[in-house]
């Protein structure tokens, strides 16, 4: 029983020490490509991604905007899901 409490208690430290370090998972380009298709597109289509005149202009400016865009329609993402689709916009369309 000792030995399963010490097991635990390592993994428990081990888990936050990373969560502390702000390890972040890598974006998941396929998760994001389906949060945009199941809510962004209530607003608009994919033109405004290539148009010739759009607003952002690079990374921050896209993640600004996304988590505008969320917040605005009320959607509850949490941040990895933010960066979900940010990498996937950025994958697909702006390419900075």
């Amino acid at each position: 029983m000792k030995t399963l409490n010490t097991l635990t208690l390592l993994l428990l430290l081990a888990s936050g020490s990373a969560l502390a370090s702000g390890q972040e998972r890598a974006p998941d380009l396929a998760n994001g490509e389906k949060l945009v298709s199941q809510n962004c597109t209530r607003c608009h289509d994919d033109s405004v991604y290539t148009r010739p005149n759009r607003r952002v202009k690079s990374l921050p400016a896209l993640g600004k905007q996304v988590r505008f865009c969320k917040d605005t329609i009320g959607i509850t993402w949490f941040d990895d899901e933010v960066n979900d689709v940010v990498y996937f916009l950025n994958d697909r369309y702006y390419h900075f």
